[in-house]
């Protein structure tokens, strides 16, 4: 049974990453250039607030507030994954950023962007749900042209109009369920539409589903993603592609389950978007030499095989551990392979050569990475795959299981391809010059080694994220 309640000490997570985005702007506006490091120890004891006061409430029975916002397992779940990642984030961009002229704008748009992100997942109504998507959007504009170069400049504005269409399409969609339903609240939500008009229904159900898939870098709104990813610093990309990534797919997780398939069917919608998600995905990082390039399409394929999850939501017990254990060990893995990026000034896959007899540390990390981001035992991603395999198993597709491991096994030539250079002999003077980010290689490092850590423990940590 779910409690309501009206109680504002429930949303301690997420008053503290909003405090601390305050905070970041009334602070750093009165903060010299060269301390302006006192913000993100602000914003990280924000987080660190909001990770106990997370765990706190995992204890808690689940409960409504505000009759719009759910507090069960799966927002306690992303509420200490969004803060695990931007702690991460802001962790290793140490360098990047110190000094800049906008250090504590870069630090508050990452916490405002957690804040939406988590908002999104927790929504039991489609005008919060509105409403934490754009939270979760207008903040990371700003943050995709924070360096104020030509090429972010050009990553904020594809990021922005492609984000613009997004959101009014899902407002749109948001408004036919509205008129079909007759409420914007997941809970009577069910009883509305099996009265209502059942086209106007579907329309509205695939509106809003575009809108997060937008956010989620889902085919067929993935288009922004590499340009995006590869336009902007590797701090900025972690961000863009692993925050939102976790709150919308939950979100879509949410409110997919309030809507009976018999009305509007949703799950093969889903499992097509996932199997075109991954095969695209894989199909276009085969030819990239960019590295970022080659991580944001290995981050649109990572999608598919969540959306496989989604998919069978309604039909197997197992698919929430599943969901939620794949966000945790996707977001891992893939902080971890932006901060090595980051530690290691190179855009290219062949300027990694050499880097295994140089930086053995660093490049082991990023070997965990992107084996992890295959599926390799014991890497977090390994179990998540295969949970979410079992789960589409017994789902009922199984057809989209077999897909999603042909698609592993192909996806491991690319990664391959990135791994493979990093244990050859570099270019004589190839070394000289190159500046690397010690924060980042440290973070990476941590990254890596947490992501093996959740894999090995997951036996105990899958019990955790069953449904209270």
């Amino acid at each position: 049974m779910v409690m309501m309640t009206e109680d504002p000490t429930t949303l301690v997570p997420e008053l503290a990453l909003l405090g601390g985005a305050v905070l970041a702007v009334l602070v750093g506006a009165w903060t010299p250039r060269r301390r302006q490091g006192r913000v993100r120890v602000l914003a990280l004891l924000a987080v660190g607030v909001g990770v106990v006061a997370t765990v706190v409430a995992a204890t808690r029975p689940p409960s409504t507030t505000f009759d719009t916002y759910v507090l069960d397992t799966t927002t306690h779940a992303v509420r200490a994954i969004v803060l695990v990642a931007v702690a991460l984030i802001l962790w290793w961009s140490r360098d990047a950023v110190a000094a800049h002229p906008r250090e504590s704008e870069f630090t508050a748009l990452v916490l405002l962007g957690g804040l939406g992100a988590v908002l999104m997942a927790g929504a039991c109504d489609l005008l919060l749900l509105f409403a934490a998507f754009l939270l979760a959007s207008v903040p990371l504009y700003a943050l995709t042209g924070w360096a104020k170069s030509g090429a972010t400049t050009e990553a904020a504005l594809k990021y922005y109009l492609s984000g613009a269409f997004a959101g009014v399409t899902m407002l749109a969609g948001t408004t036919l369920l509205y008129g079909a339903g007759g409420t914007t609240g997941y809970e009577a939500l069910p009883g509305g539409l099996a009265t209502g008009a059942a086209g106007p229904a579907a329309v509205g159900l695939v509106a809003v589903l575009a809108g997060l898939a937008f956010k989620a870098g889902a085919v067929p709104a993935h288009f922004w993603v590499p340009d995006v990813t590869d336009g902007t610093p590797p701090a900025v990309a972690a961000v863009l592609t692993t925050i939102p990534k976790v709150g919308a797919l939950a979100a879509m997780w949410r409110l997919l389950l309030a809507v009976p398939d018999q009305i509007v069917p949703w799950p093969l919608l889903v499992a097509v978007l996932a199997a075109l998600s991954m095969t695209l995905g894989n199909l276009a990082a085969f030819a990239q030499t960019s590295v970022l390039r080659l991580l944001a399409y290995s981050t649109v394929s990572q999608v598919g095989y969540v959306l496989m999850i989604i998919a069978v939501g309604a039909r197997a017990p197992q698919a929430l551990p599943a969901l939620l254990f794949y966000l945790a060990a996707y977001t891992l893995t893939n902080v971890a392979a932006f901060a090595v990026v980051a530690a290691h000034p190179a855009r290219t896959i062949e300027e990694f050569r050499g880097l295994g007899r140089r930086r053995p540390l660093l490049a082991s990390a990023l070997v965990v990475s992107l084996l992890g981001l295959v599926g390799t035992p014991p890497t977090a991603v390994f179990v998540g795959k295969l949970t979410a395999f079992a789960a589409a198993f017994d789902g009922g597709m199984a057809w989209l299981a077999v897909l999603a491991a042909i698609n592993t096994v192909a996806s491991l030539f690319y990664y391959l391809r990135w791994i493979a250079p990093l244990f050859r002999d570099e270019p004589s003077g190839s070394a000289d010059g190159i500046r690397e980010s010690r924060t980042a290689r440290h973070g990476a490092v941590t990254a890596a080694l947490l992501s093996l850590v959740l894999g090995i423990a997951a036996g105990l940590v899958l019990p955790v994220f069953v449904a209270s």
